[in-house]
């Protein structure tokens, strides 16, 4: 099971995202608030496996929150879930700890399987939110965290790994991948562990990091 809190200032939001979680039978819900400042007072206590984080938050920010909170339990994934596709909040809420970027009109169905996805290791983002970053990476956007480059073939990795990092640097889940590529989800993930083990990262953002020559 995997426990899941939720950070979200707009009720009528937090209440769609507390019922989605509360639908799926892999995920409780154990926490949820309306501000950073309750945020922070109260994750520590429940320790949640993943955190639905809303950026624009009425005071503190939810990168502020993530900021205090993931240094003091690295353990907890931070899913930043947010309306907005800036790409200096994406940036800014990967580099202080976020593990996934998704956004808030996202269909329930994907939400719960970005969820998943993250708590098996992965690092989902929608696919509007993944061209960014694979643009900031082509581009050298001036003030992002990462080094410019082009896609370059990996050494040590098969023709089927580097198929699969690719597709993970346009933002697919693995059920999504699974589909394109006509392979079981369990393949897919077990092909991600070996891309991660055979390149030294933990997740997708160091994998495609790494892919585009950082």
């Amino acid at each position: 099971m995997i426990t899941v809190a939720i950070v979200e200032d707009n009720k009528d939001i937090r209440e769609a995202l507390e019922m989605i979680i509360r639908m799926s039978d892999a995920c409780k819900l154990v926490g949820s608030y309306p501000s950073a400042e309750d945020a922070i007072i109260g994750l520590p206590k429940v320790l949640p496996n993943v955190v639905l984080m809303d950026i624009n938050l009425g005071g503190m920010s939810g990168i502020e929150c993530v900021r205090q909170v993931k240094p003091l339990h690295p353990e907890i994934l931070f899913m930043m879930c947010t309306v907005y596709e800036e790409d200096e909040k994406i940036f800014e809420a990967l580099a202080v700890g976020a593990n996934g970027y998704i956004l808030k009109k996202t269909a329930p169905n994907r939400m719960l399987d970005a969820i998943r996805e993250l708590h098996d290791g992965g690092a989902p983002m929608s696919s509007q939110i993944a061209r960014k970053v694979v643009a900031a990476f082509s581009n050298g956007a001036v003030g992002n965290p990462f080094h410019s480059g082009a896609p370059r073939k990996l050494d040590g990795l098969s023709n089927r790994e580097t198929e699969i990092l690719e597709l993970l640097a346009k933002g697919l889940l693995y059920k999504e991948i699974a589909v394109q590529l006509t392979i079981s989800q369990e393949t897919v993930r077990k092909h991600v562990y070996h891309i991660y083990e055979k390149l030294h990262v933990n997740n997708r953002v160091e994998a495609v990091n790494k892919f585009y020559g950082r």
